[in-house]
């Protein structure tokens, strides 16, 4: 009896990839609904170690930029392990990181900690869990991401004021030591994962020469494994460009939105619920954009655009808003327009590459978006430090955003036709009966013809005989 597992020829689209959904949107709320709840910590840092606005977003920006950066790694090293193992290996260095933090007496201890390993712990946990979503799932394949994600606003809606109260109650170090054995659960979403094989073109590099070198070989094999042949896919390269400006300016408002609204004279738990609000919003939008996103109406570049030109135009006007509720409705029409395009980025990867190799594309756009994310938090912290308010960070953030926005024009399919009726021009006319093969008068003019080519090499073989005979 074979014990070879089953291979797929399409995505299962449902059934144990519920499951999947399940894990990530669990991965999701304790790696970045934590990192978005940061900011509760911000002010704490600031006071307790008496240091800048832009030295204490060097802790939450490098989470940022290893946790992406890193993410190829977790892509290579799950396809040679399997998911679950990598994903619970991820989880318990979270925690390692968060708890060394907590123990933390200078910024750098808490860069180490709580920014490098519990980042690196969770580039290990966030590749492998999302990419093996558009391995389950075809049709509602943007629905299952934007449930996957809601993770990420329900658990900022959760843990902001949360968050608050065990400041008050035990003090950072105390909020940091719980928060540790929480983010231990992101064990049980490995534990989720079970693998799917799809049958699937993946290219890989080679060695064509037995007489290259050794550094030739190692570099072909480095290749192979990160899958680094995508760099020569143009869209990908396109699309990589364009994350590269989105992530400089997206992570920056759930850092210091918390901040600023502590500028602008909110009590801390003012300012807490309004980071509250604005991941509420994040969270609801991400699944209404994955229906109306699995409809087909646009395609999921457009949707992409669409909904990153909206976050560009929320931040542009953030800053303006003065009164607790014209900051609040601000803040929510920031979360909306950021939860509409949260699902896409990864939708539109499988679009560009193909299933077979999503998850490797997933790991190196993350690592390209890392750039952006290491740069973004800092520089807000710096303007801030410079001009006392938050109001020039969030301008500059919105024109990283909104530029971004401009690259994606250059996608090679950005501007091709998604909804049902092009599709339905684009499918090939039917075959005539003589050209199906598979039609009935085909069939049985293959089988006359048949008979007649049988029929001719009887008479020749009888003739043969007979004058063998003779």
């Amino acid at each position: 009896m074979s014990t070879t597992a089953p291979r797929d020829t399409v995505p299962p689209d449902g059934g144990w990839g519920w499951w999947i959904v399940l894990a990530a949107f669990l991965m999701n709320s304790l790696s970045y609904g934590i990192i978005r709840s940061v900011g509760v910590f911000f002010v704490e840092f600031v006071q307790f170690f008496d240091k800048s606005s832009g030295e204490v977003s060097w802790i939450s920006s490098i989470a940022i930029a290893v946790q992406q950066f890193a993410s190829p790694i977790g892509s290579a090293i799950s396809s040679q392990y399997g998911e679950r193992l990598v994903v619970m290996g991820g989880g318990i260095l979270s925690c390692l990181g968060i708890l060394l933090a907590s123990f933390g007496n200078s910024l750098l201890h808490l860069y180490l900690g709580l920014g490098m390993l519990t980042g690196f712990g969770w580039a290990l946990v966030f590749t492998p869990t999302m990419g093996m979503i558009p391995k389950y799932f075809t049709r509602r394949r943007v629905l299952a991401l934007g449930l996957a994600l809601t993770g990420n606003g329900i658990s900022s809606f959760l843990f902001s004021p949360f968050f608050q109260v065990l400041i008050d109650n035990y003090s950072w170090r105390g909020a940091l030591l719980i928060l540790s054995a929480i983010v231990l659960n992101l064990c049980v979403c490995g534990a989720l994962l079970r693998p799917t094989t799809l049958q699937g073109k993946v290219i890989k590099e080679s060695a064509k020469s037995e007489d290259a070198s050794r550094g030739q070989l190692c570099l072909r094999k480095i290749s192979s494994i990160f899958d680094l042949s995508l760099f020569r896919n143009r869209g990908f390269v396109v699309y990589t460009i364009g994350l590269l400006f989105i992530g400089t300016g997206y992570f920056v408002p759930y850092v210091h939105l918390v901040p600023h609204g502590t500028d602008l004279g909110l009590s801390s738990y003012e300012a807490a619920f309004l980071m509250s609000v604005t991941a509420l919003a994040d969270a609801a939008m991400r699944l209404i954009s994955g229906c109306f996103a699995d409809l087909k109406l646009l395609s999921s570049a457009q949707l992409l655009f669409l909904w990153n030109t909206l976050t560009g135009l929320s931040l542009l006007m953030l800053p303006f808003g003065e009164s607790y509720f014209s900051i609040m409705a601000l803040g929510t029409f920031y979360g909306c327009s950021a939860g509409g395009f949260a699902p896409l980025i990864f939708a539109v990867v499988p679009d560009i590459v193909g299933v077979s190799r999503v998850t490797n594309a997933i790991g190196l756009c993350l690592m390209v978006m890392s750039f952006g994310g290491l740069l973004g938090p800092p520089l807000s912290g710096f303007l801030r430090d410079l001009t006392g308010n938050f109001q020039a960070s969030f301008l500059l953030c919105a024109t990283f955003i909104l530029l971004g926005s401009c690259i994606l024009l250059g996608l090679p399919s950005f501007f091709s036709c998604a909804s049902s009726a092009c599709l339905k021009k684009k499918t090939p006319d039917p075959l005539t009966p003589e050209e199906d093969p598979l039609s009935s008068s085909a069939l049985i003019s293959r089988s006359s013809t048949d008979h007649s080519l049988r029929s001719s090499q009887t008479t020749r073989l009888s003739t043969v005989l007979s004058d063998s005979s003779c």
